[in-house]
């Protein structure tokens, strides 16, 4: 399972979405939480990430550790990669997409995210951590490749706090080709897999905007259908 949320992360409003996240887990919950995106933005905002995720899914009651996957010699600790194979929730927190996408690219920790989720678990991202899922990713300027977990579109996070001013040069870069797919705070998406095929579902209290050459909707709390 895949959830993109547009803001938010181990705030109050988001522990409803969170817990029904955990209920979805095969097995009890073991969370960890990676402030890669806020790499380069030293110790005291690592820190503040990481003990923001371990006090949230503490609440939460599940077992949760931050991880110091910071920048590319940490992304490709064994150790580290090795923690990260035994959780079944995997939660990216915000900051920069581009560092994030870079870092983790091809990396030992990638490889052990990708082994969770083919296990059944769950990889979260927030802001930074949900634009680089999508096929392409604003980079500011342009589009940059991000993970192709949602083909032919592009994440835009925080989609109820940005101006049309700022958005609109997303949408020109997106063109025909790519979905704009904007997501709200305190909001998530969740995309599923059965044998019946690919589902998406929004959760939380916002709503999700799907917009291309077919026009712009926007779904609230339920499911979705899907846009390719």
């Amino acid at each position: 399972m895949l959830a993109l949320t547009g803001s938010g992360e181990y705030l109050p409003p988001m522990e409803e979405v969170d817990r029904g996240l955990i209920r979805r887990l095969p097995a009890p919950a073991r969370v960890v939480c990676l402030p890669t995106a806020a790499g380069t933005e030293g110790p005291e905002r690592i820190g503040y990430w990481s003990q923001l995720g371990i006090d949230h899914f503490t609440r939460l009651g599940a077992q949760v550790e931050a991880l110091p996957v910071i920048d590319r010699a940490s992304a490709n600790d064994p150790g580290l990669a090795t923690v990260i194979l035994k959780a079944n929730f995997v939660y990216l927190s915000g900051g920069k997409p581009t560092y994030l996408y870079n870092t983790l690219s091809g990396s030992r920790a990638w490889e052990a995210i990708l082994a969770v989720l083919e296990q059944g678990g769950l990889l979260a991202g927030c802001s930074a951590g949900a634009m680089i899922m999508g096929e392409k990713f604003y980079g500011f300027p342009g589009l940059k490749t991000g993970f192709n977990f949602l083909s032919g579109a592009t994440v835009v996070p925080h989609f109820d706090e940005i101006s049309q001013a700022f958005l609109q040069p997303i949408r020109l870069a997106a063109g025909n080709k790519l979905t704009l797919v904007g997501i709200e705070g305190n909001t998530a998406l969740l995309q599923s897999k059965s044998e019946a095929g690919v589902r998406y579902e929004v959760l939380g209290s916002g709503g999700v905007t799907i917009w291309n050459g077919r026009g712009r909707k926007r779904y609230t709390h339920g499911l979705m259908p899907g846009w390719v």
